[in-house]
């Protein structure tokens, strides 16, 4: 409220005070009504009524009263984004496509342009005519656990926040198919060091010289790397994989991983690929329908093999455990490259059995995970890592919801996996499979390259994670230089 006393004249001799501040009234106010103060009195409380009407007509923003919608029209791409852009950046061949081009040597045993063709899917899995439904056949392909990078980078072209100017991204793609470049030289007895970081430095000063990674020091920046993180943190020269993630340009830049370092932030674990990719909404409520409703006459079973190099092998522990549960429990034997990118035999036991036991692979993870639960099947994990601090974006948050967890060190000792499983009910397991089934959607990559429109795949939810990281970061300035 303005105050008058301190820009108004001498008060005048013959004006009568009042005794105080508490017998003040209009009254004596208006009493001279045409004395100049009294005229200044109500000129000012009469803008002051006006300049109050004036502000509330103002389209000023109130939030506790806005309605559930903006009143300034938005497009559909700005409603389905947020706000958030993301650029991929036009490389050099070198990095992706060219990899691809020469398949024929990506390792030194076989051709992998079949695995590889496509975009990424590899060849259609036609021999599971009469296990599969028919309507769903199509569906169905046999892909390469390590062939994220080439899906990831189809998808991403036809993503819906992808913008062609660097300049209104909030996010910058790295197309470079590390894993292929590197997986060329794993296997090899006459590879080098050298051989195995050569692709990487080559991307990492082509990036580092991007005027937008320079101005964000690749905290906006994010890529795929097909294979497990341990494949790309080699500390020694005589040390297995490549040197890629240690190097200084990567510190800052996100890695999509089938596998991550549960204690690297920058590290995110996503869906190994399976063999399932819906084509519409339609194929992944055909599937839920079908493995739901079917017939499961086996507790638990094992699709694995021994490792008689590893001592006191665990995966050969749990093979000679469910040999001797034969009347409750199934193994497939995937010795050699018998399971290489799955087999029929592998999809009909998950379909046929009520849990699966999914012990670490060579590393923490495996792929037999997933391919698991999209037989609609029931994991049973030994280790913490495999699955829980792997895939959380992905994973229901209760990991009893959809999952068992018996300790290893249980199993070593005696403890008995089928008296463990026959515990649940009925009701109990039926209630678990639901909500692995509810969660497919989740950790399979769809057929089409511009995804489905109501329902997110592995990819969207990548995707989509990624981009509420970088806006979570700007918000909460959280980075280091």
């Amino acid at each position: 409220m303005l105050s008058i006393s301190d820009h108004s004249s001498p008060e005048p001799q013959n004006v009568k005070k009042p005794k105080s501040s508490d017998s003040f009234s209009l009254n004596a106010v208006l009493q001279p009504i045409n004395h100049p103060r009294t005229c200044l009195l109500i000129a000012i409380l009469g803008l002051q009524v006006i300049l109050l009407c004036t502000l509330r007509s103002l389209p000023f923003s109130r939030p506790h009263l806005s309605p559930p919608y903006s009143a300034v029209p938005i497009s559909v791409g700005d409603d389905q984004c947020g706000g958030r852009r993301v650029f991929v950046y036009d490389m050099p061949r070198t990095f992706n496509r060219e990899i691809l081009e020469n398949c024929d040597d990506l390792n030194p045993w076989s051709s992998r342009c079949e695995a590889l063709s496509n975009q990424g899917l590899g060849m259609r899995a036609t021999s599971l005519a009469g296990l599969l439904p028919d309507n769903l056949l199509p569906a169905w392909y046999w892909t390469d656990q390590f062939a994220s990078e080439v899906i990831f980078h189809n998808r991403i072209l036809n993503h819906k926040c992808r913008v062609m100017e660097p300049e209104s991204a909030t996010a910058f793609y790295i197309p470079f198919y590390a894993g292929l470049a590197v997986g060329k030289y794993l296997w090899s007895n006459s590879s080098t060091a050298k051989d195995r970081d050569r692709h990487c430095e080559m991307m990492l000063r082509w990036v580092q010289d991007q005027p937008y990674y320079k101005r964000s020091k690749g905290w906006d920046h994010f890529i795929t790397m097909g294979r497990i993180t341990w494949d790309f943190r080699r500390s020694k020269d005589e040390d297995w994989g490549s040197s890629c993630i240690y190097m200084p340009g990567m510190r800052n830049i996100t890695r999509l991983l089938i596998e991550r370092n549960s204690w690297d932030y920058f590290d995110i674990g996503v869906p190994y690929p399976t063999g399932f990719h819906p084509r519409s909404e339609v194929d992944i409520a055909r599937w839920q329908d079908f493995v739901r409703n079917r017939n499961r006459s086996t507790l638990f079973c094992f699709a694995g093999a021994k490792r008689a190099a590893f001592k006191n092998d665990f995966r050969g522990l749990l093979w000679d455990h469910c040999a001797n549960e034969s009347g409750s429990c199934r193994v497939v034997n995937c010795s050699g490259s018998r399971c290489s990118n799955g087999t029929s035999a592998i999809l009909e036991t998950f379909l046929d059995s009520n849990f699966c036991l999914q012990p670490r692979g060579d590393s923490f993870t495996r792929r037999s995970i997933f391919d698991c639960m999209v037989a609609g099947s029931i994991p049973v994990f030994f280790w913490r890592r495999s699955a829980y601090v792997q895939y959380e974006w992905f994973l229901p948050g209760e990991e009893d919801s959809y999952s068992v967890f018996i300790h290893r060190d249980a199993v070593k000792n005696g403890t008995s996996i089928r008296g463990v499983l026959e515990k649940y009910s009925e009701e109990e397991v039926k209630k678990m499979r639901e909500k692995v089934i509810e969660y497919i959607p989740k950790f399979v990559y769809v057929e089409p390259e511009e995804g489905l429109e109501r329902v997110k795949d592995a990819f969207d939810v990548a995707i989509d994670g990624v981009l509420k990281r970088f806006g979570d970061q700007e918000q909460w300035e959280y980075k280091w230089k």
